[in-house]
């Protein structure tokens, strides 16, 4: 694709061509890559700039111990870090401009991609033996087996924040409100899309893209203050909204629903109330 095709802020712009040029001089990169809400057209005034490398599988542990020295072209970062995440490094430039570059060796190409893409560049026709997203298939098993933890780990968190608010250690129990509320926005995701990769890893990730808000309009009043009343009866809002949710999907997707546990815990619950 030319270059002019793709619509950027003026600062990814620039960032963007120099990628390009740096590509396009380095043998060991074989094809670069535009991801991300550029990719998908859907891009505002703050969104980052996701890029991708391929390199060649014999360049690669090269390219990946001198990345700094690459990414050096693009400008001079003031934020440079992995947060110890393979295959990627966040980058943050002078003017503010928030860059993500991927890379992953040719024999990967494959398997990388699980969203809309562009080609930047493409040495070796590369982007002609890859997957398009309509022939991916959901994998079905992974998705159940996530959907299994989110139903039974919930009930773990909640024992925590029983204990917690037994004795009166609110901050500790607040941050448990905060774990079961999660598991609630993933089953919730979940129940929109069966589909959704970010369900235990980014659960709050643009969530207002990945589901109507009003899915979620429940759980608004359970941000309480660290108030003893106030989180109990969140806890109930929540206990609700994940009972109605979680029972729902175990059903669809054939998952035994803990009930003997769910009701040890609303018993818990209760005598902690009364």
């Amino acid at each position: 694709m030319g270059i002019e095709e793709v619509r950027l802020s003026d600062s990814h712009r620039q960032i963007f061509n120099r990628f390009i040029a740096a590509c396009q001089a380095d043998e060991r990169v074989v094809g670069a890559f535009l991801v991300g809400s550029y990719a998908k057209g859907l891009a505002d005034a703050r969104s980052d700039l996701d890029l991708y490398v391929i390199t060649t599988d014999e360049a690669h542990e090269d390219f990946v111990s001198s990345r700094e020295s690459f990414v050096r072209l693009l400008g001079e970062p003031l934020f440079i870090e992995d947060f110890d995440i393979p295959n990627i490094i966040f980058l943050i430039f002078q003017d503010g401009s928030e860059v993500e570059i991927y890379y992953q060796s040719e024999s990967r190409l494959k398997v990388i991609f699980d969203a809309p893409y562009k080609v930047l560049l493409d040495k070796k026709n590369i982007a002609a033996g890859m997957v398009s997203l309509a022939e991916r298939k959901l994998d079905q098993e992974k998705q159940t087996e996530k959907l299994r933890r989110l139903i039974h780990w919930f009930w773990h968190d909640f024992s925590h924040f029983v204990t917690a608010m037994s004795r009166d250690q609110l901050w500790w129990a607040r941050g448990q409100l905060e774990v079961l509320r999660s598991i609630c926005v993933g089953l919730a995701r979940l129940a929109n899309d069966f589909g959704d990769a970010d369900v235990e890893d980014e659960v709050y990730f643009k969530i207002e893209k990945m589901l109507p808000a009003e899915k979620l309009l429940p759980l608004s009043g359970t941000f309480c203050p660290l108030d003893k009343k106030a989180m109990l009866e969140s806890a109930y809002t929540i206990v609700d909204f994940y009972h109605e949710t979680a029972t729902s999907l175990a059903q669809t997707h054939e998952i035994i629903y803990p009930d003997g546990l769910e009701h040890l815990m609303v018993n818990r619950l209760k005598q902690l109330h009364d």
